[in-house]
Order: structure tokens, then C-alpha cells, then sequence
């Protein structure tokens, strides 16, 4: 198989026969003295495939270096940096810029990119040139923004914790004694102490940063994700669906069956009639003792008027309303820790929900877009994304944001939002497709859908509501039914 790039030489009889293939047509030149196979493709894209290559030939033992070590691409404007012997710029490959600064040599922590004569500066290398001044901006500038860094550094005592950020500091030390980077350690350090407050916090420049310095970190990817959100559902008019279950019985039906199916979404399968004398007689299921817990501690919560009207008005009324709904929700199950937040990560399937550390402070900021919506459905949707995206508690994570959301909407004179077996998987992918895609278009849909058929659960009367929902297929799975209304 042809190599895609042939380089020039000083072989007289090898510089024969590329001429010669040129010259026949199997050879292009695309630059001094660099010649491709590849007649089809671009040249734009042949040297970018191919730029490590190319750069290992042109400047052997070089070190990709500054932003580029971070990227290992060049900018949208085609600068690409490197560190070597001597500064100069090499401007004669096509659409691409190498910037060559003078530099220490390789060092033992630097890394080797495969077999090349070619190096990539290592973590601690690399976060100290971006943090060197320059005179350029923007995509032709060799640094980042401060920002970048305090970023890096922030996930890094996230996912780690503080002794890797300490471990960090220290190579980095070492690492700017021998490339003579002394100036830019020290904003490196002012950085890391602040994020841990040992030095003032006014150095730091990004929100989440001064927020771990002010002892309540949040997690910044769920923090647009809120904002996300909030300007779909401010942005959005809702329509008015109000309780018609406002009496003491049909109220009370209504909680059965939405504590019924929120346990159901979580694995918690009963028959109806096993949970229905569950609920009316307290009455524990021998050898699913957990289970029949779980069904008791929804009902109690759910089924009482006063306490499913009380909503927050301020982020520690919030958690307290958080922990306290949590508490009675798993108090048949003190090995979960019921009212606790979590001390370990947790996670379901790939989605990794935030950490510890960042649980408080995230739910903080999130009640701060909360407070700011007026609809009772768009606080209730919002609400319960909080609570669902957070997961603040070792389990019943999905029930207890149910419960926060329904909360929202008995306060405002709304129909409560039951989400019946055979739309579980919708409900949940809806979830996942905000989480994951930053599309909160579906998430809004499926509620406002859910919020439709839970208005047609009406009435004190078990059999005919028993009826509808069986008529609706709100019992089946997802895969052998479909929503009926």
C-alpha cells in the first residue's frame, strides 16, 4: 500500500524517482518538498491527517506545546505551536501556521508521540504555557483565557479531590524550575489556593470557582443545563389545568395510584390490588419488606393535602423540604441513609450524576432559576429536573422528584402528573435527551402530555379508574402497549 506522504530528500536516486512519478501523474506536490499518493482528497485534509508526520519531519524532536498540547489540532485559523531550539514561524505549509517558540527541551515528563521524533508537553508543562502572556488573541494566540484553567483545575478536585490538586501544584513547581516558568507557577498557585481558600477568591474569574471558594461548588455542566431549561419554559405559555381531585377521597385515589406507578418506574412491581391493601392496611408483604415500604412511605407523603402544599421560597427551605419529603419516604429503609445526601457517586447505566462534594451547591443554583418562574407546570417540570439531575441521595432519587414536582402543582391548583408504565421509557429517554443533548424540547412535551392523561384520573370511585387506566394500557410495558386517551 502507497504512503500517503513522501518527503523530499537529499537521496539523489530516491529524489529521481519522486520527480519521475510526478511527473507521470502518481505524485502531487502539496508542499516544499512534501508530495502526496492521494490525487482524490484535498489538500487541506491530506496535511491535516497527516500533520504529526510532517511536523516530526520538518522539526524533529520539536514539542507540541501551549494550546495546541491540549487540542493536538490546529486552531480554526490554522496555528498550530511548538516549542524548539529557536523561535520562527513556518507559514509554507497550506492552511497551516507553525508557531515555533524557543523552549527548554524535552522533558522526562513530557510525552513521546509514538515513534516520531516528535513530543506533546505534559499536563503540567502545557497548563503552565497557556497561562504565559501573549501579545496575540484569540485563535492565533498561543495562551487561553485564566478561565480554562481554573476549569481544569476545578474538575480535577471534583473527580480527585484536593491531595491530586496538591499533587498537581507540586509537579508543576518542579516543572517551572526547569523550563523557566517560575512567573506563571505562581498564578498557578494563586489559582489552585483560591479554589481551595487558603488565599483570597479574587483571582478567580469563573462562577463555579468562586462559588468552591466561597464553600458551595456546584457542578457548572449542570448549571447550563438548568439555564437551558429555564429560557425554554420562561420563554413558554402553558395551559391551565386545574385539579378537578380537590376532595379528601378522590385525592386520596389519585395519590395511590401515583404512588402505584412512581414505585413501579423504579422496579417496585406489585400487583394493584397487593399495593392498594398495602396502602389501606399498612400491611408488610413478608420477603418484600423493602418494597412494601417503599409503596407506604410514597402514599404517606403524597396522599397528605397539607403537606403536598407546602412548596420552598428560599434555598434552605428548599433542602430542608428535600431531606425532610426524602426522610419520610425511606424511613422504612435506614440502611439508605433517608434524609442524607449522598457521600458517594453514584450513577445509572453511563449517565454519572454529580458528585458528592457538588450536590448542595448545584441544588442551590438551581432553586436560583426555580424561584424566578411563575407557572405552576413550569416550576413543577423544572423542579423535578433539579431534583432528578442532581440525585442527591443514595436511592429514591426518582420518587422524591416526583413528589417535589407534584408538590408544585397541588400548591397551584394543578392536576398532579402520573407517569403510567407504558410511557416510562418516553418519560425517561425525555430525561436523558436534555441531560445528554441539551434538547429540553421533549422533556416539556412529554410532561404536558403526561399532565393531559393524568387529568382524565378523576373521581373516589377504584373500579372506574381502575377501568381507565386499564383501558388507557397504563399498566402495560413499553414494549406490548401504547398510551390511550
Amino acid at each position: 500500500m502507497n504512503k500517503e506522504i513522501i518527503f523530499g530528500t537529499s537521496d539523489s536516486v530516491e529524489s529521481r524517482r519522486i520527480t519521475k512519478k510526478e511527473k507521470e501523474g502518481k505524485l502531487k506536490k502539496i508542499a516544499p518538498r512534501i508530495y502526496t499518493s492521494n490525487l482524490l482528497d484535498s489538500e487541506s485534509n491530506i496535511i491535516r491527517r497527516n500533520l504529526f508526520e510532517i511536523i516530526a519531519w520538518r522539526l524533529p524532536n520539536a514539542i507540541i506545546s501551549h494550546r495546541s498540547a491540549f487540542s493536538m489540532s490546529p486552531t480554526p485559523s490554522g496555528d498550530f505551536f511548538l516549542t524548539a531550539g529557536s523561535s520562527r514561524i513556518v507559514d509554507d505549509i497550506p492552511g497551516i501556521k507553525l508557531n515555533v517558540m524557543k523552549g527548554a527541551d524535552p522533558l522526562l515528563s513530557d510525552i513521546k508521540l509514538g515513534e516520531m521524533p516528535l513530543y506533546v508537553s505534559s499536563e503540567y508543562r502545557r497548563t503552565l504555557e497557556v497561562l504565559q502572556s501573549s501579545r496575540k488573541k484569540g485563535d492565533e494566540s498561543k495562551s487561553l483565557e485564566q478561565s480554562f484553567v481554573e476549569k481544569r483545575m476545578e474538575a480535577l478536585i471534583n473527580s480527585q479531590g484536593e491531595d491530586a490538586v496538591n499533587r498537581f501544584r507540586d509537579e508543576a513547581r518542579n516543572t517551572s524550575t526547569q523550563c523557566g516558568m517560575e512567573k506563571e507557577f505562581s498564578k498557578l498557585d494563586k489559582i489552585i489556593s483560591a479554589l481551595l481558600a487558603t488565599r483570597p477568591a479574587s483571582i478567580l474569574i469563573t462562577e463555579s470557582g468562586k462559588a468552591r471558594a466561597a464553600g458551595i461548588p456546584y457542578d457548572e455542566k449542570r448549571a447550563q443545563l438548568f439555564s437551558l431549561l429555564y429560557d425554554a419554559l420562561s420563554s413558554k405559555f402553558f395551559k391551565e389545568i386545574l385539579d378537578r381531585n380537590t376532595d379528601e377521597p378522590s385525592f386520596r385515589l389519585f395519590s395511590f395510584f401515583e404512588s402505584y406507578f412512581s414505585n413501579y418506574i423504579e422496579g417496585t412491581k406489585f400487583e394493584v390490588s397487593e399495593a392498594l391493601e398495602i396502602v389501606e392496611t399498612g400491611k408488610i408483604i413478608p420477603k418484600r419488606t423493602n418494597d412494601s415500604h417503599d409503596i407506604l412511605g410514597t402514599f404517606k407523603i403524597v396522599s397528605n393535602r397539607a403537606e403536598m402544599n407546602i412548596v420552598p421560597t428560599t434555598e434552605n427551605e428548599f433542602l430542608s423540604i428535600l431531606k425532610h419529603r426524602h426522610t419520610t419516604l425511606m424511613e422504612g429503609r435506614p440502611d439508605k441513609e433517608p434524609g442524607v445526601f449522598k457521600t458517594k457517586a453514584n450513577q445509572a447505566g453511563n449517565t454519572f450524576f454529580v458528585l458528592p462534594d457538588l450536590v448542595e451547591g448545584t441544588l442551590r443554583y438551581g432553586f436560583r432559576f426555580y424561584t424566578v418562574l411563575s407557572d405552576p407546570l413550569a416550576k413543577a417540570i423544572f423542579m423535578m429536573f433539579i431534583c432528578s439531575e442532581v440525585h442527591p441521595f443514595n436511592d429514591g432519587n426518582g420518587r422524591v422528584s416526583r413528589i417535589m414536582m407534584n408538590a408544585e402543582l397541588v400548591k397551584g391548583g394543578r392536576t398532579r402528573i402520573i407517569v403510567p408504565t407504558v410511557f416510562r421509557e418516553d418519560y425517561l429517554l425525555s430525561l436523558r435527551r436534555l441531560s445528554r443533548n441539551n434538547d429540553p424540547s421533549v422533556y416539556i412535551r412529554v410532561m404536558e402530555k403526561l399532565q393531559l392523561f393524568s387529568t382524565y384520573i378523576i373521581g373516589d370511585n377504584y373500579a372506574d379508574v381502575l377501568r381507565f387506566l386499564k383501558e388507557s394500557e397504563a399498566f402495560e410495558e413499553p414494549e406490548t402497549g401504547r398510551l390511550k386517551f
